[in-house]
C-alpha cells in the first residue's frame, strides 16, 4: 500500500462518527444500551449471588469475579415446597414473565395470558419462578455490568456462556428460595433449550419438563440466521468491538442491533401474517422512487428494532444468540443416546407451532421420539396459529389449554 494509501485509511479509522447516518434513519436519541442498571427502578426484581460471591467458573474456560442473577416469583410456595414453576425466557426476554408496564419494566410480561391467577400457569395454585439468564441485561450480570476487577463494564471482556452455565445459576436461585425440586420447567425457543437442560444435568430436581418450540441441538438453518444477524450487530462502527458504553445518547449501536432484530423479525413470523397486514402498502404514497422510501413492512421493522435498542443490549444480544448456536444436548455426553438416558423417568410435554420456518415441528417430533426411544413418556402437541415462531408466545390460549392440564396432572401425582 503507498503512502497515500496509508494516510486514507488512517482518515477514515479518525473519521468523526457523528457525521455518519444510517439510511434507515433511527431515532437519533436511541440509548447505548438499554441495560438495566444499579440505580434504575428495581420493579419487581430480587437478587441473588451466585456462590455467596465466589468466582464462577464457565463451561467454555472463562470465570466471572462473581455472579448475580435477578429473578422475579409470583404465588406462594406451599410448606412442602412442592408447587415451583421455573419459566425460563427465550433470547431477548428477561424475568418478567408476568405484570404490567410500570417503573423498572419498560414491557407488559411476556406471558400474559399463559401465567396469571386462573391461567395454565396458575399463580393462584403455583410458585412461579423466572430468572434473567447469565449473560442478560435486565438485572443479571451480563456484558454491561460493572466488572468488579476494573470498575468498569465488561463489555468486549465478557467471556462466551453456554444454556448449561445459565441452568448452573438457575440451580443456585433455586437452593436460594428453598426449591429442592421443580414441580415443572417450561420456557420457549431459547427457554425450551434451558428446560432440556434441566432434565438433563438435573434429572432428581424436576418433575416435569415443557420444552415448546425448541430442538434438541441448534440446526444449521438457525446457526446461518443467527450468524447473519450477529454480523449486522458487529458492522455497526458505533458497536466498537463491544466497549461502546461510555458513548454518548445515538452514537452507541443501535442500528446494529434493530438490524439484526428485523432480521429476526423476518424468521420469528411468517409470510402469510406479513402479507395479511401490509401487503405492499406504502408509509408515505407520495413516496415511491426514493431509494429509502419505506414500504409499510419495513417500517414496522424498524419499529421493532427500535424498540428491542430501548431495553436490550447489543453485547448480550450476541452472547445470548451465540449460546443458543452453541446449544447441543448431546455435546460431551457420549451421545444424544447417552445424554436422553438420564431423563427417562421426567414427564415431556413439547409444543410446535404449525408455521414455525425457524424451530418447524419435526425438531419437536425428533425431540419426541428421542424421549421415547430412551424410555420417557413425552407428550406433542400441535398448536394451529400462523404467527411462526412468535406464536408460543402470542397464541396463549392453545398453549395454555395444551399446558395447563399437564401441569395439573404433575401436580395431582405428587
Amino acid at each position: 500500500m503507498s503512502s497515500d494509501d496509508d494516510w486514507q485509511a488512517d482518515d477514515l479509522s479518525r473519521r468523526d462518527l457523528d457525521a455518519y447516518v444510517h439510511p434507515r434513519g433511527y431515532t437519533p436519541d436511541l440509548p447505548v444500551t438499554g441495560a438495566w442498571q444499579p440505580g434504575d427502578p428495581e420493579g419487581d426484581r430480587r437478587f441473588h449471588r451466585v456462590g455467596a460471591g465466589r468466582p464462577f467458573a464457565l463451561e467454555g474456560g472463562g470465570v466471572l469475579p462473581e455472579v448475580t442473577m435477578a429473578y422475579e416469583t409470583w404465588g406462594d410456595l406451599s410448606p412442602d415446597a412442592d408447587n415451583a414453576i421455573l419459566l425460563c425466557h427465550a433470547l431477548t426476554g428477561d424475568a418478567h414473565a408476568h405484570g404490567e408496564v410500570g417503573d423498572g419494566h419498560p414491557t407488559p410480561g411476556w406471558w400474559n395470558g399463559v401465567v396469571g391467577p386462573g391461567c395454565a400457569v396458575d399463580t393462584d395454585r403455583y410458585f412461579v419462578v423466572c430468572v434473567n439468564v447469565l449473560g442478560g441485561c435486565q438485572g443479571s450480570t451480563g456484558p454491561a455490568s460493572t466488572d468488579p476487577e476494573t470498575g468498569r463494564p465488561y463489555g468486549s471482556t465478557f467471556p462466551t456462556v453456554t444454556v448449561r452455565d445459565m441452568v448452573r445459576c438457575q440451580a443456585s436461585v433455586a437452593d436460594h428460595l428453598g426449591v429442592d425440586r421443580w414441580l415443572a420447567v417450561v420456557g420457549g425457543s431459547m427457554g425450551g433449550m434451558q428446560a432440556l437442560e434441566w432434565a438433563v444435568m438435573y434429572p432428581d430436581r424436576v418433575r416435569a419438563v415443557a420444552p415448546i418450540a425448541t430442538a434438541l441441538a441448534a440446526s444449521a438453518w438457525q446457526i446461518a440466521w443467527s450468524a447473519v444477524g450477529r454480523t449486522a450487530l458487529a458492522i455497526d462502527p458505533r458497536f466498537r468491538d463491544g466497549d461502546y458504553y461510555d458513548a454518548e445518547p445515538g452514537d452507541g449501536p443501535h442500528a446494529g442491533l434493530a438490524i439484526a432484530r428485523s432480521i429476526a423479525q423476518i424468521h420469528y413470523r411468517s409470510d402469510p401474517v406479513f402479507g395479511d397486514r401490509f401487503g405492499r402498502d406504502l408509509v408515505d404514497p407520495r413516496h415511491v422512487f426514493g431509494r429509502w422510501d419505506r414500504f409499510q413492512v419495513e417500517s414496522y421493522l424498524d419499529y421493532h428494532g427500535e424498540k428491542l435498542v430501548r431495553r436490550f443490549d447489543a453485547n448480550s444480544y450476541l452472547l445470548l444468540n451465540r449460546a443458543m448456536d452453541l446449544h447441543d444436548v448431546a455435546r460431551d455426553r457420549g451421545s444424544l443416546d447417552q445424554a436422553l438416558e438420564r431423563l427417562a423417568p421426567v414427564p415431556f410435554l413439547t409444543l410446535s407451532i404449525t408455521s414455525d420456518i425457524l424451530y418447524p415441528t419435526a425438531q419437536q417430533a425428533a425431540l419426541r421420539d428421542a424421549v421415547r426411544e430412551a424410555g420417557g413418556r413425552c407428550d406433542h402437541h400441535v398448536v394451529q396459529s400462523p404467527d411462526g415462531h412468535d406464536g408460543f408466545l402470542v397464541a396463549t390460549d392453545q398453549v395454555g389449554r395444551a399446558l395447563g392440564p399437564f401441569l395439573e396432572e404433575t401436580h395431582a401425582d405428587g
